[in-house]
């Protein structure tokens, strides 16, 4: 009796839990039921929201660049431009890094208060800044480009555009996602060309212009041609009349021997050092070049119209950079 007893007990705890877990159950099941029929909760319109806006960020969509398709932000938010920064700027977009060489130091004209990412350095250095964009331009061959690619989604411009700043700029603001920004900064930037042209026409007319560069390294001048991709635009856009050196050349640039200097005989000539600039003390030989009796006899010497210009904007062919240009023949060659 006392053993059926127990096994009477201990059946009856067992009836008892199975009863209370059922009960849970059922009540669980009602609470599911009643919350996918209520209204959502604020708490969870906040986590949907956030929850969209992170998708927003991690949207991508597939674009084609010099080497193919290539996978790319839609909304960038730290972005890498290796030797376009100048548009990254104009875009009112502040990189993560500006580029720098050891022997050329960087674009001081854009004025950018961001790290500084040695090109002749390891490219995974740009891993420490985390760009969830890459944008590289000529120099960037392919093998650079693969590397590039391992560090963050990079998009190596087209080589047909390089020749171009307006190209240029219309491209990587379509590939940043700022098209219309792109077209406001496309549309002042011609009509600077237009009025800049204009006045240029009056002061000096067909005059011809040659722009030539102090190489400091080596104490030699180099003429650049109508197609260098830094100074061309003074002639194709602003009007300027190359002088027939210049004119002729197929090369960006070309290293004028001494006995060659005589034949600069341009009506006005722009020049710029290479490096520094002109009251840098490492250059100071270099400038003894304009000492010589051969560049003394030069028509523009005579004339005092050779207009010394700052090499850092002179030397890239950007948006940035070519307005500012036309700020100095502006204000050295109008009145």
């Amino acid at each position: 009796m006392a053993t059926f007893s127990k096994g009477i007990k201990g059946w009856g705890i067992t009836v008892l839990v199975l009863a209370v877990f059922i009960a849970g159950c059922s009540s669980n099941s009602g609470a599911a039921e009643e919350q996918a029929q209520s209204p959502v909760t604020e708490n969870t319109t906040a986590g949907s929201g956030n929850s969209s806006e992170s998708s927003q960020e991690n949207e991508t969509r597939v674009v084609q660049d010099e080497f193919g398709d290539v996978t790319i932000p839609v909304h960038p938010q730290r972005i890498a431009g290796i030797y376009v920064e100048d548009y990254l700027k104009a875009l009112d977009i502040t990189p993560v890094v500006q580029w720098y060489h050891p022997s050329w130091g960087i674009q001081d004209y854009l004025n950018l208060d961001v790290p500084q990412f040695d090109i002749s350095g390891n490219i995974e250095a740009l891993l420490q800044y985390d760009p969830d964009l890459i944008i590289v331009d000529g120099a960037a061959d392919a093998e650079k480009y693969e590397m590039y690619s391992k560090v963050a989604p990079t998009y190596r411009l087209p080589e047909s555009t390089l020749q171009d700043s307006k190209q240029m700029l219309a491209k990587i603001a379509d590939v940043v996602g700022e098209q219309e920004k792109g077209a406001e900064v496309a549309a002042a930037y011609d009509e600077k060309i237009r009025d800049t042209k204009a006045k240029l026409a009056e002061s000096v007319g067909d005059e011809t212009v040659a722009v030539v560069r102090l190489n400091v390294d080596d104490n030699s001048l180099a003429l650049f041609g109508v197609k260098n991709r830094y100074t061309g635009f003074i002639y194709s856009e602003l009007g300027l009349t190359p002088h027939a050196l210049a004119e002729s050349m197929e090369a960006f640039q070309e290293v004028l021997s001494e006995e060659a200097v005589p034949q600069i005989d341009a009506d006005r000539i722009i020049i710029f050092p290479s490096d520094g600039d002109w009251s840098s003390p490492e250059n100071q030989e270099a400038i003894k070049v304009l000492d010589s009796k051969l560049w003394n006899s030069l028509p523009a010497v005579k004339n005092n119209k050779v207009y010394k210009m700052e090499r850092s904007h002179w030397q890239s062919g950007a948006i940035t950079a070519n307005s500012m240009k036309m700020d100095d023949l502006l204000e050295k060659m109008t009145p």
